[in-house]
């Protein structure tokens, strides 16, 4: 094993390295693990893009894949435990993964994706193989290897992403620059990323889903020497007695974290010791003033909001010192970003003034979608100038306000929805005429998918949650719009098109971000 273990193990062998909802790994533990699990992928054929993918919900065997990937020189993509086998498959093929590890609450759908993909080599940390018998189990796979430690001179890959896509089709992109420590040897890479600035503190608490960039970042804190505290499915109260129990220093949130922290009583708040914090990431959409104000006076100035995307990375930064003097600010641009606004026809606008917001990228790269030119360039104003698809100001001391969105897509809870999907499936529905997803305000999610929907004239009986049930049966729960308005009308130009931004106009009129 690199190092980091190796020496950890030999000063604290007993420490906690990593725990779950289930157990708890010492260094000594991780160290084997780890080698063992490394020197069986290093012996396994990974194919020309040497990419594994992991398929499960969160747990230590989920980070120890992810991390065993990594250190074997494989490209390791997270594949979100919500998808349906299908939509598994599609990102199994178009990723091409050689090699799929599965939770226990994965296997069925995750073998159903294995096969349509024509994956063979599939692992799971499951107790039954019953009723399945097409997978090997986690420990016997990784305790047939070798113990010594694995070579060290391979080059790193980045994590491959998927998102939602406009047109229904997930889009790859690898992790940036921005998030990827690189180096040329595994060896530069792990010195890299005892460098990170969460080295610095002590234990780490992985709240989100790791097939979301932030968690996986968190994950990778294992390798700078810091003790990760791994959460399964997101509860507040957990998270508080997390916090308090392991004296978390660190973590990343989104602001449905937050809104669901504070809905707790009070009296089941000052229960626990929150004094540990020392900084608390946040990311996913801007977070509401009050929301976060009222996390400021919780926590103390322990926020730190990094605005941006899996496709870039952190584009603007601002502290909780910084927020207090410009509330509702998502920061100053970072290099090698630069923050520009331009109007609809791509002209720039002064500061204050509101208009599409703009990234210039420094080193050229911009956004990048992996088998997808076409979507990369429509990212781009011109090469290296590119947009996340939202809406604000410069103010003149430099700092970026977010407004709106003038793309589709909407950001629930942290996740990034593009209604195109389910636009795809409700249109199919026999009586319905037209539709149209847009987002609206959630005092909890920050935003909500809702369906518009001109029934066809024929049947005016159809009902909401007939429809919601059929778009259910055809999609992920998360992608299924939350409710459903009959209308008349969409508003679309004698051209076909529909201005979303004024359909959403009248649910946001009187909703305080």
């Amino acid at each position: 094993m690199p190092e980091f273990a190796k020496e950890l193990a030999r000063k604290n062998p007993e420490q906690v390295a990593i725990r779950d909802d289930k157990e708890s790994l010492t260094w000594d533990d991780v160290d084997g693990i780890l080698n063992r699990a490394v020197n069986r992928l290093l012996e396994t054929d990974l194919g020309p893009q040497r990419r594994i993918s992991v398929f499960a919900e969160n747990s230590n065997q989920t980070a120890l894949a992810h991390l065993a990937g990594l250190l074997a020189g494989a490209s390791t993509v997270p594949v979100n435990f919500h998808l349906t086998a299908e939509e598994a498959a599609y990102i199994l093929q178009d990723s091409e993964t050689s090699v799929l590890f599965l939770g226990p609450e994965t296997v069925e759908r995750g073998l159903e994706a294995a096969q349509i993909a024509g994956i063979q080599k599939v692992i799971a940390w499951s107790d039954k193989k019953e009723p399945y018998s097409d997978f090997e189990i986690w420990n016997s796979w990784y305790e047939e290897a070798s113990s010594e430690d694995p070579i060290t001179n391979l080059k790193p890959l980045p994590h491959l992403l998927y998102t939602s896509g406009t047109t229904g089709r997930p889009k790859g992109t690898d992790l940036p620059p921005t998030m990827f420590a690189g180096g040329g040897t595994i060896e530069e890479h792990v010195e890299a990323l005892q460098e990170s600035r969460f080295s610095k503190f002590g234990n780490h608490l992985v709240v989100g889903p790791m097939y979301h960039t932030g968690p996986l970042s968190g994950m990778r804190n294992l390798v700078a020497g810091v003790p990760v505290v791994v959460l399964g499915r997101f509860d507040a109260e957990k998270t508080l007695s997390a916090i308090s129990d392991y004296k978390i220093e660190t973590s990343v949130m989104v602001p449905t974290h937050f809104v669901r922290l504070l809905d707790l009583p009070i009296e089941v708040r000052e229960k626990y010791d929150v004094s540990s914090l020392k900084m608390i990431t946040h990311t996913g959409a801007a977070c509401p003033i009050e929301i976060k104000r009222s996390m400021i006076e919780w926590w103390g100035p322990v926020l730190f909001e990094a605005y941006g995307a899996s496709e870039v990375g952190t584009t603007c930064s601002i502290t909780s010192e910084e927020w207090l003097e410009h509330p509702g600010s998502v920061g100053k641009a970072k290099p090698p970003f630069e923050a520009l606004i331009f109007d609809d026809d791509g002209l720039p606008l002064e500061q204050g003034i509101e208009g599409r917001l703009y990234f210039r990228d420094e080193t050229g790269r911009g956004v990048i979608y992996h088998n997808d030119p076409e979507k990369s360039a429509e990212a781009h104003l011109e090469p290296g100038v590119f947009t996340l698809g939202e809406i604000g100001y410069l103010d003149e001391d430099g700092y970026v306000y977010i407004t709106d969105r003038f793309s589709d897509m909407i950001v629930s809870g942290g996740v990034n929805i593009y209604p195109a999907e389910s636009e795809q499936v409700l249109i199919t529905h026999q009586n319905v005429l037209d539709v149209a997803c847009i987002g609206v305000p959630d005092s909890e999610m920050g935003e909500r998918l809702l369906a518009l929907v001109i029934r066809d004239d024929s049947d005016t009986s159809l009902t909401e949650s007939e429809l919601l049930d059929y778009c259910r049966e055809n999609l992920t729960h998360y992608k299924c719009p939350k409710k459903i308005e009959f209308v008349d009308d969409l508003g679309r130009t004698t051209m076909g098109k529909i201005n979303k931004r004024k359909l959403r106009a009248p649910y946001w009129e009187n909703f305080q971000k």
